[in-house]
């Protein structure tokens, strides 16, 4: 979920994607690929057995895959033959295979791990939550595909990204920095799984995975915090940038990107837990890995946000964010960015 947290995070390309024309587009293809699947989990009930979770999750992934290739090329919008000869093999396969099947998946265990908390088990009543899970996972992948697409065609257009939303710089900052990624990664297997001990002390399965959420998003969404200071001004101590921000702006990327993914991630192991291992609840051991990989995720994904914030920084134009909450300012920006000027604007959640 890199790209999502990319795409609303760094400035230039929540600025790129957020303006209303790109809106209006994107709620018209997300609402299509809704009803498509809706027609595909009909059909589907009656040829596989969607009430096995590996089955469902691999119809859904399928189902997430195609979409993604057909929402990227809407948002690239051009032939599928000059998609081919511009993009290539191997950014279509990641799209298809990571931002479709991949990311496909995960958002079918996060809807599948939610329903359970509420006490709407896909095991027992499977199908609500598979229709669902199909749905929402589809509509999700077809947003996040669309503005990749909208964003690779106007970087062929001229108007460049300091960052495409596609792993590459993280990859370079693993190998550029991984003394300093170790250790903030370190740290947050720690915190993590800490957190997620605390479900111990609770009898009941829902009650002890609701506290171990609980835990794991407050402490894994704080290292994500610190961890974002860290990469955004790395030649100085991250808790001396901490304390020069303005508390609205710490509790604003604490609350997302910090602890909307961290429960997002603990939610999706969870996930894995109950559906795919078959356990009625996450046991202590499960949920101190669970809670150490999401430390660990959070961590490295809040640096490299904090970076590449830097890298924009250095590359762009700053804009007092202040002035950049006022829509009718946005609005302004927007139309001065497709005529050419590149700005760098604050992140947006939308």
């Amino acid at each position: 979920m890199l790209h999502r947290m990319a795409l609303r995070v760094l400035p230039s390309l929540s600025l790129a994607v957020t303006e209303e024309s790109v809106r209006r587009r994107k709620r018209l293809v997300m609402f299509v690929p809704g009803l498509v699947a809706f027609g595909i989990y009909r059909a589907a009930k009656h040829i596989v057995a969607l009430d096995e979770p590996a089955v469902l999750l691999a119809v859904s992934g399928l189902v997430a895959c195609v979409t993604a290739l057909a929402a990227y090329r809407v948002g690239r919008g051009t032939s599928w033959p000059e998609l081919l000869r511009e993009d290539g093999n191997r950014l279509l396969t990641w799209i298809a295979g990571w931002i479709g099947f991949v990311y496909g998946v995960q958002l079918s265990l996060l809807v599948l791990g939610l329903l359970w908390l509420v006490g709407y088990d896909y095991l027992q009543h499977p199908d609500g939550p598979a229709m669902m899970a199909i749905i929402i996972s589809c509509t999700a992948v077809a947003r996040d595909a669309f503005e990749i697409g909208h964003v690779r065609r106007i970087g062929l257009l001229g108007r460049p990204f300091p960052t495409f939303p596609d792993g590459m710089a993280l990859r370079n900052l693993l190998g550029n920095q991984a003394s300093e990624l170790r250790r903030w990664v370190s740290a947050g297997i720690i915190v993590g799984a800490a957190g997620a001990v605390s479900g111990y002390f609770l009898d009941g399965d829902r009650a002890a995975v609701l506290m171990q959420l609980a835990a794991v998003t407050v402490l894994c969404g704080a290292v994500a915090l610190c961890a974002f200071f860290g990469g955004r001004r790395p030649q100085r101590p991250w808790i001396r940038s901490l304390f020069e921000t303005k508390p609205q702006e710490l509790l604003k990327y604490w609350w997302w990107p910090g602890l909307a993914f961290a429960s997002t991630y603990y939610i999706v192991t969870a996930g894995t837990v109950i559906f795919l291992f078959r356990q009625p609840g996450v046991s202590t051991s499960y949920a101190t890995l669970n809670g150490g990989l999401v430390g660990a995720l959070m961590a490295l994904y809040g640096y490299y946000l904090g970076f590449r914030r830097q890298v924009e920084e250095e590359q762009g134009r700053s804009v007092p964010e202040a002035l950049l909450r006022c829509p009718f300012v946005m609005g302004i920006l927007g139309k001065t960015a497709n005529a050419g000027t590149t700005v760098v604007a604050p992140a947006s959640k939308g």
